[in-house]
């Protein structure tokens, strides 16, 4: 997920039909109060097309230029089709697993039910583990952008060296107190407006990022790769995996399909959708700016008021989007610690451990790798694998098994080579 707004705090559990993370992810889709026949307000195929749009595309695709400057533009955009192919493939395997389990378990309506049905407790633990890791690094993904972003608008001085007193940590620490008091209230259904806006804005600042890209080309191209080196792969792929999040939000979706036959076309159609547009701002960023390109392509904008005004744009969204995408964590955090009671210095320590791990990571895309490597690659592709496998194994002919096994033993193997050189690239960027 690339992780915008998501908005609609509605206080379920990190299971519920809400995106398993007390989340709307689509907020197009009817909220129903009694069942689907009851009420007849079913999507049809354009809204949850539109839906599928609203969910996945996020912050992570201002990162996809750098990332192209890489890996080479033809070789990047061959991992952005290929992980797009996966993720719709393996969204479709949750799927699968929900049709088949639904006379046995009626009420599976979230990936962290799913998991229940198929592992128990331990099943719906892995869920929720991996979704509140994702939650929490989207945040520190978004005081990344937001203090970079500041820090490039505004330049400020610091003649410390500590990454706590850097330019950009400055930036952090002025946001944390505001950040302290919007993450202590206990509902955030007043920024549940945000969840379409910032989709707006963010399609908003594509648009002019693309115009400046163009502008950028005619006036002076500079010189690209179309493959880069081998080694820039595994570093791709995790930013591409990253860009492409949003497994968590496929059951609720299709649960309110209307039409239910064609819900695997039209998510295809989505994702084919998204990814064509991915690969055309990826490409189009790095042709623009070459080796200049930078971790967030719009800080490659020129000067002018419209470059600012979608820059800081953009960063109002992320700052008020981060409590809302905190809250699912906070939820498990008080169920944890807390026996499910309100605790406000908990939510403190944790979002001054946010902070704190901003501070620490340079570079917004390289922190993105990491996510979509370890964090991403484990809950896009390796769960629904897992749980195919276990639901479909006794039945399936030896090329099925054979194709989960591989989906599991290689994302594994990406999962932790993965993670590796993006924490390397995170120490090289640290040093320099």
């Amino acid at each position: 997920m690339g992780g915008f707004g998501m908005g609609n705090n509605n206080g379920a559990s990190s299971s519920s039909s809400r995106l398993d993370l007390d989340l709307d992810p689509a907020p197009l889709l009817p909220h129903h109060h009694g069942s689907s026949a009851e009420t007849g307000g079913l999507s049809s195929q354009p809204k949850t097309f539109a839906n599928v749009f609203i969910a996945v595309v996020g912050a992570g695709v201002l990162g996809l230029p750098y990332t192209f400057s890489h890996t080479g533009w033809a070789a990047g955009s061959l991992l952005l089709s290929a992980v797009a192919a996966l993720t719709f493939y393996c969204m479709m395997l949750l799927v699968a697993c929900r049709r088949r389990l639904a006379d046995e378990h009626p009420k599976i309506s979230s990936f962290g039910d799913l998991g229940d049905a198929v592992f128990g407790a331990h099943g719906r633990f892995a869920v929720d583990v991996m979704l509140v890791l994702s939650q929490v690094s989207f945040c520190v993904g978004y005081l990344i952008f937001i203090s970079n972003t500041m820090a490039h608008l505004y330049p400020v001085s610091s003649s410390s060296s500590s990454a706590l007193l850097s330019p950009k940590a400055l930036f952090i620490w002025a946001m944390l107190p505001f950040q302290l008091g919007l993450n202590s209230i206990k509902t955030l259904t007043l920024l549940a407006p945000l969840s379409i806006f910032a989709d707006v804005v963010d399609l908003g600042a594509m648009g002019v990022v693309m115009g400046q890209d163009v502008a950028a080309w005619l006036a002076e191209p500079p010189p690209v790769v179309a493959f880069g080196g081998p080694g820039a792969l595994l570093y791709g792929l995790g930013v591409c995996v990253y860009a492409f999040e949003g497994i968590g939000m496929v059951l609720p979706l299709e649960a309110e399909a209307a039409d239910k036959n064609k819900f695997g076309l039209t998510l295809g159609l989505s994702m084919a959708f998204i990814g064509v547009m991915y690969g055309l701002f990826g490409v189009m960023g790095y042709v623009a700016f070459g080796d200049a390109t930078r971790d967030i392509i719009t800080t490659n904008l020129g000067a002018g008021w419209l470059s600012a005004a979608v820059q800081l744009g953009l960063c109002i969204n992320l700052f008020f989007t981060m409590p809302v995408m905190m809250n699912p964590v906070y939820e498990v955090a008080e169920r944890l610690l807390h026996g499910k009671r309100y605790c406000w210095w908990l939510r403190w320590a944790l979002v001054v451990v946010v902070g704190l791990s901003a501070m620490y990571v340079p570079n917004f895309t390289d922190f993105l790798a990491l996510v979509g490597s370890s964090v991403c690659v484990l809950l896009g592709f390796v769960l629904p694998a897992s749980f195919h496998l276990k639901v479909f194994g006794a039945e399936m002919a030896w090329p099925g098994v054979l194709s989960d096994l591989l989906l599991v033993v290689l994302g594994l193997a990406l999962a932790v080579f993965g993670t590796y050189t993006s924490l390397l690239q995170i120490f090289h960027s640290s040093s320099a």
